[in-house]
């Protein structure tokens, strides 16, 4: 499985970006998708995850009402809507894939490399 991210960048507190993440080599409505983050000195952390069909979705409570996770499974993509962007945001975003449904990183075996988020104040 191949996870390519792509999305990231610079914007100001209250702004908005898109992230995406393409999968490859592999049958994407296998997989529950998630975007997990890893803020400077600190921890890797869930952000959000969707199930194959879409039918489940869950977000960290940082994030709930403002981060969107959806998967367009035509396109093997998920993605990461983010708005009202804070500068506790700024991490490299990673997307992951899991063979089950799970917000726990160690459930996730697959990853991307990662993209950029950095919000300024």
């Amino acid at each position: 499985v191949q996870l390519q991210a792509s999305g990231g960048g610079l914007v100001q507190a209250g702004g908005s970006l898109r992230l995406s993440c393409v999968l490859s080599g592999r049958t994407f409505t296998t997989y529950t998708m998630g975007w997990f983050r890893q803020a400077p000195g600190k921890e890797r952390e869930f952000v959000s995850a969707v199930t194959r069909l879409s039918g489940s979705t869950d977000y960290a409570d940082s994030v709930k009402g403002r981060f969107t996770i959806s998967r367009d499974n035509a396109k093997n993509t998920v993605y990461l809507q983010m708005n009202s962007l804070k500068s506790e945001d700024t991490a490299v975003y990673y997307c992951a894939a899991s063979i089950r449904y799970s917000n726990r990183e160690g459930d996730f075996g697959s990853w991307g490399r990662g993209t950029q988020v950095t919000v300024s104040s």
